[in-house]
């Protein structure tokens, strides 16, 4: 298991792709984000995308997903915050996303030896290396103690 110590500022990891179907697109606007151009491929024609296209917020969900599959490794033990989210372009049914992550900061908790905190660039990119999503997140992560 990768502590504090074990990562550095700099490091990139990649994860694998994941690839969004129509189906998926529908039911996730359905149930969360029920505007036109997630959950109705005729409407979503007259939409500002020209079709269906998968909510943001699903969207990061996928990125959220990818991005635990791709740090099982670490030593995570919460979620602080993000910061930054940018939706670049749609995703779209059949797309594929893989997440580039790249850590960009690291500070020790100034309240707890057992822990620190490492924030990372998140970048979401479909199946033509185009940016879908950006965003910046900070993680508690656990550190080497004597204990």
């Amino acid at each position: 298991m990768k502590l504090y110590e074990d990562v550095s500022v700099g490091d990139v990891r990649q994860s694998d792709g994941y690839t969004v179907s129509k189906s998926e697109i529908v039911e996730f606007g359905e149930k969360y984000d029920p505007q036109p151009f997630h959950t109705d491929a005729d409407a979503a024609k007259d939409s500002v995308f020209g079709g269906l296209v998968a909510s943001g917020w699903q969207t990061a969900a996928i990125c959220m997903r990818l991005n635990v599959q791709n740090s099982e490794d670490m030593a995570t033990q919460a979620g602080v915050g993000v910061d930054d989210l940018r939706w670049h372009q749609p995703l779209q049914p059949g797309d594929t996303l893989r997440l580039r992550t790249e850590i960009i900061d690291k500070r020790p908790s100034g309240s707890d030896p057992s822990r620190g905190y490492i924030t990372t660039r998140h970048e979401g990119l479909n199946q033509d290396d185009e940016l879908v999503i950006s965003y910046e997140a900070t993680a508690m992560i656990r550190r080497e103690t004597d204990e």
